[in-house]
């Protein structure tokens, strides 16, 4: 499937795949002219003067206002490999350092406690794990601004390893079904998604027991959702809306899932795992290639699935011990009488 692969109009995907699953010397060739690549041109013209990204810059909603878009144009960035040396990745990076708190956080905004004290959180980890992503996706994850954030983050942690919905005067927020994690009381699975994202782009952070241990949780889930594959990875090319703050991560993306496994060396030895690529194997179609609900997005979500598939289990031994159990998102609840 590597030649309809390189027949993409996509100059970046093109570099992608020569570089990441061909190994070529093409990909040289290729660096220089993805700047004329209308997904990057386009961004790099949208940037404000000072750095940020507005409304503009991405499609969707962003409650979080400027700092959660230009989180979003700094992962996009990432992901297409730009040198974090570049201007406009450098003043994105700066910008959102320059909207840091003193502890590491970043501002919660809309989400924050009102006046009168009613139906907003005090704290909720997606508050930093979204513009940490956007800052550890262009290479600036070991920055000591960015390593105020995972400590902070880390601290935000529940005992059971997960990360909450949020606090409010020091009470777990609500979780709604969808958000359920197994054998977590209060855990919420877009708060740890979140969280584990960013963490897993640290270089030693990423194998960490905090990292492993959420992410051991996070694989009890064992729901199967084939139209969700590759969601995160067409969101963040921009063929997905970029919509929402606590229901950020709503879709449980299993091609999301298999690079969390890559990151933090999750081995095949884990039936989970072996599981689930075994079913993201079985779901290519009579080509080669993983078909999404946006045809124009198949082969990145190709590209993206084929090297996480070729990066799982490599020279990796861990195997998470959480019990196997049954999920349902929504339990019936017994009747009292």
């Amino acid at each position: 499937m590597i030649p309809l692969l390189l027949t993409d109009r996509s100059i970046s995907l093109r570099y992608l795949v020569h570089k990441h699953l061909l190994d070529s010397d093409e990909a040289g060739e290729l660096k220089e002219q993805r700047l004329n690549d209308p997904i990057v041109k386009k961004l790099i013209k949208l940037q404000r003067p000072d750095g940020s990204w507005d409304a503009t810059g991405i499609t969707g909603n962003a409650p979080q206002g400027k700092v959660q878009t230009t989180s979003q144009a700094l992962t996009r960035l990432g992901y297409l490999e730009l040198d974090p040396e570049h201007k406009s990745i450098k003043k994105g990076v700066e910008y959102l350092f320059s909207s840091q708190e003193r502890d590491g956080s970043w501002p919660l905004g809309n989400y924050r406690t009102d006046a009168d004290g009613q139906d907003n959180y005090d704290v909720m980890s997606l508050q930093t794990s979204l513009p940490l992503r956007g800052i550890a996706s262009t290479g600036h994850e070991e920055d000591p601004r960015a390593e105020t954030a995972y400590d902070w983050l880390i601290d935000q942690r529940l005992d059971d390893g997960s990360w909450p919905t949020g606090k409010a005067s020091g009470v777990n927020g609500y979780v709604a079904g969808y958000r359920r994690m197994p054998h977590s009381r209060w855990g919420c699975r877009s708060n740890t998604t979140a969280a584990l994202t960013c963490l897993s782009m640290h270089p030693e952070r990423a194998r960490s027991y905090e990292v492993r241990r959420a992410f051991d949780l996070l694989l009890g889930r064992e729901t199967r959702e084939r139209h969700h594959i590759g969601f995160d990875m067409a969101r963040t090319v921009g063929a997905e809306e970029s919509t929402g703050f606590i229901t950020y991560h709503a879709r449980f993306d299993l091609a999301h899932m298999l690079k969390l496994c890559s990151r933090i060396g999750a081995s095949v030895d884990d039936p989970r795992v072996r599981e689930m690529v075994d079913f993201v194997v079985e779901a290519r179609n009579q080509y080669g290639l993983w078909e999404y609900t946006k045809p124009q997005v198949s082969r990145w979500v190709t590209y993206d699935l084929l090297r996480s598939l070729g990066e799982v289990g490599v020279d990796d031994d861990w195997v998470g011990m959480e019990p196997r159990t049954p999920f349902q998102p929504y339990p019936k609840r017994r009747k009292r009488f």
